[in-house]
């Protein structure tokens, strides 16, 4: 392979990584883009766990063996398996050499100088490959992984050039993971509440809108509760915002122990006092059993004043639910009408005959600016 046909396949690598749009994509961007770059017939992408002392398999590409997943569940070598890591990492590494890759083939050591070697070539001759070129990939300063690229039999094994080559394409699959790890961070800043660590109004929508779709296309039970935290307003006035801040987080991490009853359930802060549980799936008494318990806690708090509480469910009685903001109509009302009535248990909307106030609240023409409330999703 020529320098322009190198570069060329730097760059495909690079690209292929920044389109990218999960994790999952990148780690398989990395490990087709090496791939092809050295002309293998197999790589493979995996990270350090330090805190377990395993090299986990994150990828799996090109000719795989029946033993090999593309993204497997379960796939790690503890590192003691593999000597030539741990020198790396703790002799070469720590020395100051550089996270120059090395090649093996099914006969035993090759171009560049990995230490030990007989595991890898166990591995090489189990799955009939002939050669491999190891790169190990360093993230923010410390060794992160390897890159892992296999030949065939009969194919020309690597030579010094390519496990050159090796590190290079290496160097770019780091500077790849490092900006998926950027978009990844804010992607969760975008989706995540930033006082109570839950989820925000956001993510909310966006799961619900995909909940709705699941509902329509294969009758998926969804039910929404929505709550708000009373006496959060008097605390933050007599105590201090920093009081009442201490308050929500509590109340949150209440709404998380709740919600963990609820298989899938998300939790989230809608904002200012107010916070919801969106469940997909679990039948609607199992998320009313969840919100009374949150009731019950709520109320133990030492701060605050407990919670008006109100649930919305498809699998009741409410009408057809062609769109999100009608759900949140109904359990805000359902809210609303636990506030009013200063209930410690939940209101559940649909539950109090043909005629239920939840829903015909819910449904009644959007109220006038001079009315207190105003429900979620309707213009002033």
């Amino acid at each position: 392979m020529g320098d322009d046909e190198r570069l060329a396949a730097v760059v495909a690598l690079a690209q292929g990584m920044a389109a990218a749009h999960t994790p999952e994509d990148s780690w398989q961007a990395a490990a087709l883009g090496a791939c092809r770059a050295l002309d293998g017939s197999f790589a493979a992408l995996s990270v350090w766990e330090r805190e377990l002392g395993r090299l986990r398999v994150l990828v799996n590409v090109g000719d795989r063996r029946p033993d090999e997943e593309e993204f497997p569940a379960a796939e790690s070598y503890p590192v003691h398996q593999f000597p030539e890591i741990t020198e790396f990492l703790h002799e070469r590494w720590a020395g100051g050499g550089g996270p120059n890759a090395w090649v093996e083939t099914a006969e035993g050591a090759a171009a560049g100088v990995p230490g030990y070697f007989h595991q890898r070539v166990a591995a090489l001759r189990r799955r009939g490959r002939g050669c491999c070129v190891v790169a190990p990939v360093v993230l923010h300063g410390r060794a992160w992984g390897e890159v892992y690229v296999a030949r065939a039999v009969g194919v020309p094994v690597f030579g010094r050039a390519d496990a050159d080559f090796a590190t290079v394409l290496a160097a770019v699959v780091a500077a790849g993971l490092a900006q998926t790890e950027r978009l990844e961070e804010a992607r969760r800043l975008a989706y995540t509440d930033a006082l109570t660590g839950l989820a925000n109004r956001r993510a909310v929508d966006t799961h619900l809108d995909e909940a709705l779709e699941r509902h329509r296309v294969d009758g998926a039970v969804v039910s929404l509760v929505v709550c708000d935290l009373n006496g959060l307003k008097r605390v933050n006035d007599t105590k201090g915002h920093a009081v009442g801040d201490r308050l929500l987080e509590r109340f949150g991490s209440v709404l998380s122990l709740c919600g963990a009853m609820v298989p899938g359930a998300l939790a989230a802060r809608l904002g200012g006092d107010e916070f919801c549980l969106l469940a997909v799936g679990p039948a609607a008494d199992d998320v009313v059993k969840a919100a009374d318990e949150l009731c019950r806690r709520a109320g133990e708090l030492e701060l605050g004043e407990g919670v008006a509480c109100g649930v919305a469910s498809t699998e009741d009685p409410i009408g057809p639910v062609a769109d999100a903001r009608r759900l949140f109509r109904l359990a805000d009302a359902a809210q609303y009408r636990a506030k009013a009535m200063r209930a410690d248990r939940p209101v559940v909307a649909g539950r109090e005959g043909p005629d239920d106030p939840v829903v015909r609240l819910a449904d009644e023409p959007p109220p006038t600016r001079a009315e207190r409330r105003r429900f979620r999703g309707r213009n002033p």
